[in-house]
């Protein structure tokens, strides 16, 4: 069941990301969804995502044309977040979430006109803990006999304030 977020929600979904290094962000293209990896920003989470493109790229069309995104991460236990992406191209924005990483990967500086932020505004989040062993075990037995699995309550989904 969803509910609207709680601050002890978004520090633990917080806590889920900080340490994975990619995620991979969906967008809807003509021929469907369409997912690639993306480098995760060294930054706090508080309900926005960063990640940088470049304007000559498919994802970039596909965020003008439809702002419905989805972002996974899979570490420690999986994280997807749903939200609306949108184009920034904030100078300031780009330099403070900039690391000379960035420039080996994407062969450009952060001042380079063609680089651009997507920022992905979280409308809801679902989780699943993988460290909680006995949560693990409960859903597998109810999967492995056949039983509604939903009940052994081993993912929370939370609804993010707009």
């Amino acid at each position: 069941m969803s509910n609207k977020i709680k601050q002890e929600e978004m520090e633990t979904l917080r806590e889920l990301i900080q340490d994975v290094d990619t995620a991979m962000l969906t967008t809807l293209t003509e021929e469907g969804l369409i997912s690639r990896p993306m480098k995760t920003q060294e930054v706090e989470f508080d309900g926005d995502l960063w990640f940088f493109t470049k304007k000559d790229t498919d994802k970039y069309e596909e965020i003008l044309h439809d702002q419905d995104v989805n972002v996974a991460y899979a570490g420690k236990s999986y994280v997807s977040v749903r939200g609306r992406a949108e184009i920034v191209e904030d100078l300031d924005k780009k330099k403070e979430l900039w690391s000379k990483t960035y420039e080996k990967l994407m062969k450009v500086s952060y001042d380079d006109p063609n680089l651009v932020l997507i920022k992905v505004k979280a409308e809801a989040a679902e989780y699943w803990e993988t460290g909680n062993f006995t949560k693990r075990i409960a859903f597998l037995y109810k999967r492995m006999t056949g039983q509604d699995s939903n009940s052994a309550d081993v993912n929370e989904t939370v609804e993010l304030d707009k």
